[in-house]
């Protein structure tokens, strides 16, 4: 296999596709030496409960995402009272601030990959060397990224349109970036939760942390006059509590998987540095747009930011039914359930669709009173509204993208899916922001019309892709890779 094997298969998957839009394919693939030699198939307990189950999986995550983007939300209402300048500094530090760790996060996702495949198999003692291998990953990525924040600061300076904006973008960041070894170890704590089916406590962690950082942006910025800073430390005193509230009672496990070789490392790098490096450059081409839309002032700029923090509240509750469809998938590849993973997948959509419908609604008929709670100066409205507006067209489509997305990701199949999102964020959102927003004056809104090509594209690729068995073969493999990490001896602690 090349390099370049992933982006031919991505360039014959997106022609499929287009020209056979969701025709019904038949694979056959041959199992493999490994797969006849252990061809043990697994119980799973939740066969005949499947809406009960990823009930019980989303709804905690729904929470714990939907606080989180409340305390963003927030953040933005406490930060707006300062003023414009200080809301679009703020917003591009945060989009540099996902920028930067997005490859963490992604390749930190495999470990809910992983650990749900080892328990679906019944390899217990195996999802706690994965949860080790991911503890070292993460902080090995945070150490390097803490050093590399200066650097990062003063390009961000660079990419704002007021010297009132940079500043305050930048000391935001700084901050920020604090907290990120605690926040990367956080997360491989969350994902190895997740694979094991328990979201409850990265709930209560997440939640309890989100209202400390409410609670101290009030504090911080209202009553001692803090500023941007404020913001900032009550966000790394929130990262910092939710750390120590899922760290207490997974402390024992924090060491048991101290046994772990490199081949539980290697094996996660193999799921995770495809997702990261999708959601780098996805991220990337997000950034860009970010970047274009700075660049025409901060009344563009602050208007996409508010946009942006409301569509969360939307997609990420469907995020969290992705997830929780996402470690039932890969239980099922684990157990050799195949036939299982269709069923959850449309239940999954559908519970998505449903929320995004509701929220497409809200936005067609409030975008203006949604707007005003948080724009105070004149124009920002309207531009926020039209944001809303156009919002709420492409979230319909987002619910069967991020569920396919989070499937194949739980099934192992990581490498052509990648090259899909990676090709059409870079060919819809900055050219499409370019040619509306510059060339037909159409500023933010532009690029917002590049996210909706997007999107609506993905859900097409990626659903053909799922539907028409397309991840059997990256099933098969990752079967293999739990046989051949089994086997292996551990060296002893």
């Amino acid at each position: 296999m090349t390099l370049l094997t992933p982006v031919r298969g991505a360039a014959n998957e997106i022609r499929i596709a287009v020209a056979f839009a969701f025709r019904s394919v038949t694979f056959r693939v041959p199992h493999t030496l490994v797969e006849v030699v252990n061809n043990r198939l697994q119980t799973i307990d939740w066969e005949d409960r499947k809406l009960s189950t990823l009930t019980a999986l989303a709804w905690p995550i729904a929470i714990s995402m939907l606080s989180h983007s409340l305390m963003t939300v927030a953040d933005t209402y406490f930060v707006g009272t300062l003023g414009t300048a200080e809301l679009a500094g703020v917003g591009m530090a945060n989009t540099i601030l996902w920028a930067t760790i997005c490859f963490s996060m992604g390749l930190l996702r495999a470990v809910k990959v992983m650990v749900s495949q080892a328990r679906g198999a019944d390899q217990l003692d195996q999802t706690k060397r994965y949860f080790f291998a991911g503890k070292l990953l993460a902080l090995s990525m945070g150490a390097l990224l803490l050093a590399l924040t200066p650097l990062i600061v003063i390009g961000l300076r660079r990419l704002l349109d007021t010297a009132e904006s940079a500043e305050a973008g930048a000391s935001y960041f700084a901050i920020r970036m604090l907290s990120t070894p605690l926040f990367l170890m956080f997360v491989a704590a969350r994902e190895y939760r997740y694979g094991m089916g328990d979201s409850q406590l990265p709930m209560v962690a997440g939640v309890s942390a989100n209202i400390l950082n409410v609670v101290l942006d009030y504090v911080f910025i209202m009553k001692l006059g803090w500023g941007v800073e404020g913001a900032a430390w009550a966000t790394l005193a929130g990262t910092a509590l939710e750390w120590v509230i899922l760290l207490i009672p997974t402390w024992r496990a924090l060491w048991e998987g101290r046994n772990a070789q490199w081949v539980h490392a290697r094996s996660t790098l193999d799921v995770g540095v495809p997702s990261g490096v999708q959601f780098t450059l996805e991220m990337g081409a997000f950034t860009l747009l970010a970047v274009m839309i700075a660049r025409l002032g901060d009344i563009e700029m602050a208007a996409h930011q508010i946009a942006l923090q409301l569509t969360h509240v939307a997609f990420l509750p469907v995020i969290s039914v992705g997830e929780g469809a996402s470690v039932m998938a890969g239980q099922a590849v684990g157990a050799r359930r195949d036939e299982l993973v269709l069923p959850v997948s449309k239940l999954a959509m559908k519970m998505g669709f449903v929320y995004m419908a509701v929220c497409s609604f809200i936005f067609m008929i409030s975008g203006e009173s949604l707007s005003s709670l948080f724009a105070k100066e004149e124009g920002l409205v309207e531009v926020t509204a039209s944001l809303l507006v156009m919002a709420a067209f492409f979230i319909l489509a987002d619910a069967p993208n991020i569920v396919s997305r989070c499937v194949l990701r739980g099934l192992g199949d990581v490498k052509v899916p990648a090259m899909i999102g990676i090709a059409l964020s870079w060919v819809c959102t900055p050219p499409l922001m370019w040619l509306f927003g510059y060339q037909l004056g159409l500023g933010a809104l532009g690029g917002w019309l590049g996210l909706s090509l997007e999107v609506f594209l993905s859900a097409a690729i990626l659903g053909h892709r799922l539907f028409t068995g397309r991840w059997l073969p990256a099933a098969h493999a990752s079967r293999d890779r739990l046989a051949r990490t089994e086997s292996e001896q551990p060296v002893a602690a």
